[in-house]
Parts: structure tokens; sequence; C-alpha cells
């Protein structure tokens, strides 16, 4: 871990995620088996090396916990300029998206199913990201779970020692209050930059997820948020 960040603290017992394993399909589990080798990113406690990670040098876009992986492994099929590297700890989804990875063909995407906090502090050296997303994350809406939701300033100042200059982060959410959340920590924090006075609508580059169509069936307003790293 660099100096810089080694006293960024984190509680013991907050993640950025929580873990709900689930059963793996039989064709998430041949998935894994066949294609985690090539598309994978076993975690060790050491920096790695993104060019030699995907056997190319391109900018490089971080999702965060993203579900079922078809909206990721969308934006991956049609920015093939672009390198993705996908985080998620229900590995049933890693295996749906390694299924996407095979049946899309696809050669710019890699997958980790560590917590972030890990991945970030311990494997992304400084300045190497380009952009990081993070989708309909928990909005966890009881009071007494808010200090478990992602969008903290601690994290956020870890994510953007990741960052290039003027690298994006954009957040999307269907919790309102969530989504107020959101916009005040990016906004009070000193590394990043609103690209609006507060929301955007939704870039026509970023997929729909299965998540969000089902709240759009509900009636739930779509809130998104584009920052940029000072």
């Amino acid at each position: 871990m660099d100096k810089e960040n080694s006293n960024i603290k984190f509680p013991r017992s907050i993640k950025s995620f929580v873990l709900r394993e689930g059963r793996f399909t039989e064709g998430q589990q041949h998935a894994f088996e066949l294609h985690w080798k090539s598309f994978g990113l076993d975690y060790i406690d050491k920096l790695v090396d993104l060019p030699t990670l995907f056997e190319r040098e391109a900018p490089t876009i971080l999702e965060i916990g993203f579900g079922n992986g078809d909206s990721l492994a969308q934006m991956a099929e049609q920015n093939p300029q672009n390198n993705y590297l996908g985080i998620e700890v229900h590995r049933p989804g890693a295996g749906q998206l390694l299924q996407q990875i095979e049946k899309r063909e696809l050669s710019n995407l890699r997958v980790s199913t560590r917590d972030a906090v890990d991945v970030l502090k311990n494997q992304l050296p400084e300045n190497s990201l380009n952009g990081a997303q993070i989708f309909f994350p928990d909005p966890w809406p009881k009071k007494r779970h808010h200090k478990r939701r992602i969008i903290q300033g601690d994290f956020m100042t870890l994510l953007a020692s990741r960052l290039n200059k003027n690298g994006f982060v954009h957040l999307a959410t269907d919790w309102a209050p969530y989504a107020n959340h959101m916009l005040e920590v990016m906004q009070s924090h000193p590394d990043y930059t609103n690209t609006s006075e507060n929301f955007i609508a939704r870039p026509e580059f970023r997929p729909l997820t299965k998540f969000e169509q089902r709240g759009l069936k509900l009636g739930h307003e779509i809130f998104d948020l584009m920052f940029v790293k000072k």
C-alpha cells in the first residue's frame, strides 16, 4: 500500500458490499472453471500492472458492483477502445458476466470478486484509472445502516487517488434520499468537481441495468451524477 493512503482508515466491519453468495447455475459454474484463468483477477496484496493484465495499453474504467454484468458487458462491447475492470463480490453474478464475455467475444473486460476496498488499496496503482462507475449500490435506507453506504468521504478519497487527473466518477441510484447523500458527499469533497449543478440525465452511453428497469416499472426516479477529479 502506498504511503500517501496508508492513513486512510476503514472500520473493520465496513466493506464496500455485504456478501450474499447465492447458488451458481450450471452455466455460471462452467464459466468460472473455463474462463476465470483468462479474465479473472485473483487477489494478491501486490500492485497490478494494468497493461499486462489487459495485454494492451488503453484507458481503463472500473465498475464497482456490476450485479449480473449485463450492462457492463454491453458497455465493453460498445466501447472496444476502453479496458473495463468489474468488481462484484456476488460470485454467481461474476459467473454470469464471464458467460457474457464468452458470448460477446470480449477481450477488454476483466473480473474481480474481491471487496473493492481491498482492490483499490492493494492492487490498483495511483493514477491508473480513467474513470469509475458505481450504479445502483445498496442504499441502506435505514438510518442506523447509513454507515454501510459505499459513497462515503474516506472511500471517495481512496478512489480519487487511483484516478487520473480529470478521471470521472459516474454514480446512479433510484433511491432519492441516497441520491441526495451522494450529491452532498461529492459536492463537499475536495478532490472532485461536479460536471453539472447537481444531477444529470442518464447518458446514452450508460445501458439500462436490470435493477434500473425494475425500478422504473415501480415508478422510481433515476438519479445520475457525474464528477471529475480535480
